[in-house]
């Protein structure tokens, strides 16, 4: 299983939410290219960037730091955060960018998803944000009424060929991923599939392994020493 790391910027630095709410964030490193650069010296060997600023507003706000960023850790990154057309996802790819996440728009234009993917093929990816099962969009703010399977099966029939699902309710809490909703994925769809939101310890990566998924990210259970990058190249070893 893929194990990825995560650094989400805010304002130039990295930081963590609660929930996904912006109003509380922790700053957990001011320099988010020397956190990049540590996580690939400490054994990452693929990482996840979310620019939140871009979440917000609709642009890559924080390009030229992720730009900067991979070319310091020297190791594939797959970046999500306002993407919302062909332009940036263009730019973003042209660049460097080893794959882009496609969010809201996932739902909310699902035209953009199917015509990026035809484009770009495994290249992108699609993000499913959900609270109590149900579609999250423009930076968590607003809940749908679609199903998180419902939007995955869609994206399965638009040739997806990675899905990243992120419980809000988990996400910075350190309670557990939401395991039930990952293995109800693994059943319901065949791509591959990464899980976000929740990881507390290497137990939770072990989990989330043995589900048989792609791919896991770390974020805050990272950044306070409730797992290791020893313990993320170990589960990553064991999982091949």
């Amino acid at each position: 299983m893929q194990i990825f790391p995560a650094i989400d910027l805010k304002n130039g630095q990295c930081v963590r939410l609660f929930q996904g709410d912006f109003s509380k964030k922790i700053i957990v490193n001011e320099d988010p290219i020397a956190q990049a650069k540590s996580f690939a010296k400490s054994g990452a060997t693929y990482l996840h960037i979310v620019d939140l600023d871009g979440a917000l507003e609709g642009r890559p706000v924080n390009l030229e730091i992720i730009q900067q960023m991979k070319k310091a850790a020297k190791v594939p990154v797959q970046v999500g955060g306002g993407i919302r057309s062909m332009a940036q996802i263009d730019y973003y790819l042209q660049s460097g960018i080893d794959r882009v996440i496609i969010g809201s728009a996932a739902l909310t234009d699902p035209d953009f998803l199917q015509a990026a993917v035809k484009k770009y093929g495994s290249k992108i990816a699609a993000g499913i944000d959900a609270k109590n099962g149900f579609v999250a969009t423009s930076g968590w703010l607003n809940i749908s009424q679609v199903s998180f399977l419902d939007l995955a099966k869609q994206m399965e029939a638009m040739n997806v060929e990675t899905i990243i699902y992120t419980d809000i309710s988990r996400d910075g809490t350190l309670t557990g991923p939401n395991l039930e909703q990952m293995a109800a994925l693994q059943k319901h769809v065949t791509i591959n599939l990464i899980a976000s939101g929740g990881v507390s310890s290497r137990a939770d990566l072990e989990a989330l392994s043995e589900l048989g998924l792609y791919g896991a990210i770390a974020g805050k259970a990272l950044y306070n020493g409730n797992i290791s990058m020893s313990d993320i190249v170990e589960v990553e070893q064991s999982a091949y």
